[in-house]
């Protein structure tokens, strides 16, 4: 990047807003999807006007901008690919309004998930999306990824809580779109387009959440089996069977193994050792609904006499986030089977999760690979991740091939590639296999109307 543009962009943020050394830019240059790019520069903006004045000059000098959160994506979102600049929001992370009587807050991009929640949970008010990285990753990247969560199952994603934004377009213009109320149907729903677009269309600087009142009360249950084919197919029955679960999550043998071995102390006795997968279960509402849906939960499981099933109640709030600890832990704690992992969050049909494991297993012996699965059972959503080295050649092929046998399986089930992680750069490829030609086409046109000059994440998404 030239000097000269170097300059404008400190008078645009400041001198210390801007991070211009290799040393600085490389802690921009990677995000949890192992690769690495680097930028050219970083900027740090602290408020709307800040950013509008970088999109000008990057309309001016047509140089690539990504939007940067927390960088905890798995799918290369906020990779520099083509160098440029990158915008992070870590000094735009002020919680501006939180509205009890109308049940809404007012946030920067920038503010973590779990500070958000903890802060109208003062207020008797809940903000459902609950991410796995809840307690690092930020507003901005939930919305630019539309990130999910396991209480998705009933209370859907962070698209159905984002009800209006003030974004900054490619051009340097502000533009606000959505509502402050329940309803609003005036135009076209611009809000729900800039949700998911991962950065490509528009850069965030206020958005408006819904929130929910907060459950007075809830129970967790831990379900037990001796078999994988049980415990997977015990999901679409508990939800046809009239249950409503705020959450229920899944485990495979691996997934629980390697958590074991990394937090053994403290989970030995709640986790069973000899156990080939596990269901986290939860209810949620008033506390005479949370007893009846837990009475009714466990007659439908003594009803259904699996062989091998254990039901464990938990008995207090300690060894309800000790089970928490447990899931949440998955992610970190299988980097001990192999030094790299290929992290895929396919979705199919809640009665095809059995067919899908089951696929995935014989994959794994068929290729030689560690592969285990765990996540969102609930909807369908389930972490599959090829553990390799990427030293070990054959191994991080047979990795690669694990994932597009993988892909081919859930598109010929009716399912999706991603359910919340979003497509970068890892999926790009793939993304003709799941959307027609029309599709892919419209979407292409939509960037090229918002981003002519193709300034914003340029090389995501799209397929080069």
């Amino acid at each position: 990047m030239e000097k000269k543009i170097i300059k404008k962009l400190q008078q645009a943020v400041g001198k210390d807003n801007l991070l211009t050394s290799v040393e600085d830019r490389s802690c921009y240059s990677y995000d949890a999807s192992g690769q690495n790019f680097m930028p050219d520069a970083v900027a740090l903006p602290e408020s709307t006007a800040q950013v509008a004045a970088l999109l000008r000059l990057a309309e001016e000098h047509r140089f690539p901008v990504i939007p940067r959160g927390a960088g905890s994506g798995t799918t290369g979102g906020a990779l520099p690919v083509h160098g440029g600049l990158i915008i992070g929001f870590s000094r735009m992370h002020r919680i501006l309004e939180i509205d009890p009587d109308n049940m809404i807050a007012v946030v920067e991009p920038g503010v973590v998930t779990g500070e958000l929640q903890a802060a109208v949970k003062k207020h008797g008010l809940m903000y459902p999306p609950d991410p796995a990285s809840l307690k690092f990753c930020s507003i901005g990247g939930n919305a630019g990824e539309c990130a999910g969560g396991p209480s998705a199952v009933k209370y859907g994603v962070t698209r159905d809580y984002i009800i209006g934004l003030e974004v900054v377009l490619p051009n340097g213009e502000i533009m606000r779109t959505g509502v402050r109320t329940e309803k609003g149907v005036v135009g076209y729903d611009l809000t729900r387009l800039f949700i998911g677009s991962e950065g490509t269309l528009a850069i965030f600087t206020k958005l408006i959440l819904r929130l929910l009142p907060l459950a007075e009360d809830k129970v967790t249950f831990l379900l037990s089996f001796s078999s994988l084919a049980q415990a997977t197919g015990l999901v679409a029955k508990i939800l046809t069977a009239g249950l409503m679960p705020c959450t229920l999550e899944y485990m495979d043998k691996i997934a629980v193994q390697v958590v074991r071995n990394r937090l053994s102390n403290r989970l030995s006795s709640l986790l069973p050792e000899k156990t080939a997968a596990l269901l986290l279960v939860e209810f949620d509402g008033s506390t005479s609904e949370v007893e009846q849906q837990g009475e009714r939960f466990t007659e439908f499981v003594r009803q259904q006499k699996e062989e091998g099933c254990v039901l464990r109640q938990a008995q207090s709030e300690e060894e309800t986030q000790e089970l928490w600890l447990a899931r949440r832990s998955i992610a970190p704690a299988c980097l001990s089977l192999r030094p790299h992992k290929i992290a895929e969050d396919v979705v199919v049909p809640r009665s095809r999760i059995p067919e899908l494991v089951n696929f995935i297993e014989q994959l794994a012996q068929e290729l030689n690979l560690i592969i285990l699965t765990f996540g969102h059972a609930g909807d369908g959503n389930i972490h599959v991740n090829i553990m390799v080295d990427k030293q070990n050649e054959q191994e991080y092929n047979s990795g690669l091939k694990a994932k597009e046998r993988l892909f081919e399986r859930v598109l010929s089930m009716g399912g999706t590639l991603s359910g919340e992680h979003g497509v970068g750069i890892t999926k790009s490829p793939f993304l003709s296999q799941e959307l027609d030609e029309t599709a892919l086409s419209v979407m292409r046109r939509l960037k090229e109307l918002f981003d002519p000059h193709n300034i914003l994440n340029p090389g995501k998404i799209f397929p080069a």
